[in-house]
């Protein structure tokens, strides 16, 4: 009787077992869970641990659909966005979103992940380019990046909301002008740099011109000082020679007068190929004309005539 009592608690212990573990769930840390009940949000188990719900799902009846509690990226590559000015880049963007709100996330988009981050690709595309198109070329490569972002940020956090996500964080991992605005961007950089070079040349040059005519300057006033000072130098030195040569005529002056004399056939006979005829009883001989060296005595005027009456 045993035995034929057993199978009947085989299959009871079954059942028993296949309804426990329809009707428990568990919930992990790094996800949260959406209890649907014939196609109503009955509950949302955000909080990790072990709960309990109606037994088969295949019934239509308790199902339990898991959705990722962390954050959550997705990467948004190659969009070409054109600036204010005509310039255009390649731009490639990625976002960081968290579900918030599951039971929002839930009946928006019926807990489809892709679903939401097309959504949200076209919303940052658009995003994107607005921000982009409001500023010039160089905005993008300057500090006004991070405020750019903070835009973006502001702008999908709204379309974020009616998903029920929230935008933590929008960053721009490459942005590169195209090949054909590169090129242009490159020659228009090359003549502004060889501008640059030209005005800092043209500078240089102007500089170098007036310091060369502060030392012209300067050097004309050094030497007029410098001639200035040896002109008085001369003068001081001629005064003090004339006045020794005076004083010394004074003292002798018939040892003054063959000195000069001396000195003066010195310059006049020496040899340098100058032919003078002069008479032997000129003036300039006269030391020429005496034994002892003394020049002769001058002959003593003739006595005046009286006048005949």
């Amino acid at each position: 009787m045993i035995s034929n009592k057993l199978p009947a608690f085989l299959i009871g212990l079954a059942v028993v077992l296949v309804l426990i573990y329809s009707s428990v769930f568990v919930v992990n840390e790094r996800e949260q869970a959406i209890v649907v009940r014939f196609g109503q949000i009955q509950s949302v188990k955000r909080e990790p641990g072990l709960y309990f719900k109606l037994p088969f799902a295949f019934l239509d009846a308790d199902r339990v659909q898991y959705l990722e509690d962390r954050a959550l990226r997705f990467d948004l590559d190659n969009i070409r966005v054109q600036v204010r000015g005509g310039a255009f880049y390649d731009v490639d963007a990625f976002v960081v979103y968290q579900i918030s709100d599951a039971r929002r996330f839930r009946e928006t988009v019926s807990g489809d992940r892709e679903s939401a981050e097309s959504r949200l690709r076209t919303r940052l595309d658009a995003a994107l380019r607005r921000v982009y198109g409001l500023r010039n070329f160089e905005a993008a490569l300057s500090n006004e990046r991070s405020s750019m972002m903070q835009e973006v940020h502001a702008d999908l956090n709204t379309a974020a909301e009616t998903l029920g996500l929230t935008i933590k964080d929008v960053r721009i991992r490459r942005t590169d002008l195209t090949q054909e605005v590169s090129q242009k961007t490159f020659e228009r950089m090359k003549a502004e740099r060889l501008a640059e070079a030209e005005l800092i040349r043209a500078r240089g040059n102007e500089e170098g011109q007036r310091r060369r005519a502060v030392a012209d300057r300067q050097v004309v006033e050094i030497v007029s000082e410098a001639q200035r000072d040896s002109e008085i130098t001369r003068g001081q030195g001629d005064a003090e020679r004339n006045k020794i040569f005076g004083d010394a005529f004074k003292r002798d002056p018939a040892f003054f007068e063959f000195y000069r004399s001396m000195r003066a056939y010195v310059a006049s006979l020496a040899d340098n190929g100058t032919t003078m005829v002069l008479s032997p009883n000129s003036e300039f001989f006269k030391f020429f004309n005496s034994s002892d060296g003394t020049p002769p005595a001058a002959p003593a005027p003739a006595a005046p005539t009286a006048p005949a009456n």
